[in-house]
C-alpha cells in the first residue's frame, strides 16, 4: 500500500535543495534573504512538480492497482520520494511565508514610527522619514533599489490591492521575486499571483508625495484572493513601464 511512513530520504536532484541544507534560524534572516529562500523553495517545488508530471501523476494519483498492488507502469519509488520532498518543502514554504509577512509588517511599522517621531515643522522632514529606515532594514531597502517596472493604473475599492495600501499612480519596484530584470512584460507577476493565492506577497512600491517633490518607498504585503467580491485576484490594473 501507499504508506509514506517508510519513505526513504529524498534523492531527487532537480532544482535547488534548500530543504536539505543544514538547519538555520530563519527568524534571524532579513526580508531580502527570506525572499531569496522563498524563491529557492518555489524553484525546487516547480522542478519536483515536473518530475511528477513526467510520470503522468500528481500528488493524489493512486500508485496501486485496483487490487492493492504497486503499479508497474510507473516508478513508484521515485514518485513516493518526490511526493515526500514536496510535502517537506511546502512546510518550509509556509514557515518562510509567515516570517516574511512578519518581516514586511515590522519593516512597514518601523517606517511609520520613523515618520511619527520625525520633526513635524515641515513636510519635507516628515516625507524623508518614510524612506529612511533603521539600520536593520537596510536589506529591505537594497531589495527595492532596482528600477520601477510597472505602474498601478487603477485600484478597486475594497480589493486585496486596496487593503494592502496600493494606490493608482504607484510604481512597482518588486513584486515577490519579480523585479525590473525578470518581469517579462509582467507575465512573471501574473505567475507569482497565481502561485500565491491566499498567501501574502511582498511588494515594494514608490509613491509620489502630494505635499512635496519627494517620493516615498513603501513595503506592502499583498494577498491575492478570489473572495473579495470583484474580478481577478488583486483588484488592480498594472501596466508595464
Amino acid at each position: 500500500m501507499d504508506n509514506n511512513n517508510n519513505i526513504h530520504a529524498p534523492t531527487v536532484a532537480s532544482g535547488p535543495t534548500s530543504g536539505e541544507a543544514p538547519a538555520r534560524d530563519l527568524s534571524k534572516l532579513g526580508v531580502v534573504d527570506l525572499m531569496q529562500e522563498k524563491e529557492r523553495i518555489e524553484a525546487e517545488l516547480s522542478a519536483l512538480s515536473s518530475v511528477l508530471s513526467s510520470h503522468g501523476v500528481h500528488m493524489n494519483t493512486s500508485l496501486t492497482t485496483f487490487d492493492g498492488y504497486p503499479r508497474d507502469d510507473i516508478d513508484v519509488a521515485q514518485i513516493r520520494t518526490t511526493r515526500a520532498r514536496i510535502i517537506r518543502l511546502r512546510t518550509d514554504h509556509k514557515e518562510v511565508m509567515l516570517l516574511l509577512e512578519k518581516g514586511i509588517h515590522d519593516h512597514f511599522a518601523s517606517l511609520q514610527r520613523a515618520q511619527a517621531t520625525a520633526p513635524s515643522d515641515g513636510n519635507t522632514n516628515n516625507t524623508q522619514a518614510v524612506p529612511t529606515s533603521a539600520a536593520d532594514n537596510d536589506a529591505a531597502g537594497s531589495e527595492a533599489a532596482g528600477v520601477p517596472f510597472a505602474k498601478v493604473n487603477s485600484v478597486v475599492p475594497g480589493s486585496p490591492a486596496d487593503q494592502a495600501g496600493l494606490k493608482a499612480g504607484d510604481t512597482v519596484r518588486s513584486f515577490g521575486s519579480v523585479n525590473w530584470l525578470n518581469h517579462e512584460r509582467l507575465s512573471k507577476v501574473a505567475q507569482v499571483v497565481q502561485q500565491n493565492e491566499g498567501r501574502p506577497v511582498a511588494v515594494i512600491i514608490t509613491r509620489k508625495d502630494t505635499n512635496s517633490a519627494n517620493t516615498l518607498e513603501l513595503s506592502l504585503a499583498l494577498t491575492p484572493r478570489r473572495d473579495w467580491g470583484g474580478r481577478g485576484l488583486l483588484g488592480c490594473h498594472l501596466v508595464p513601464l
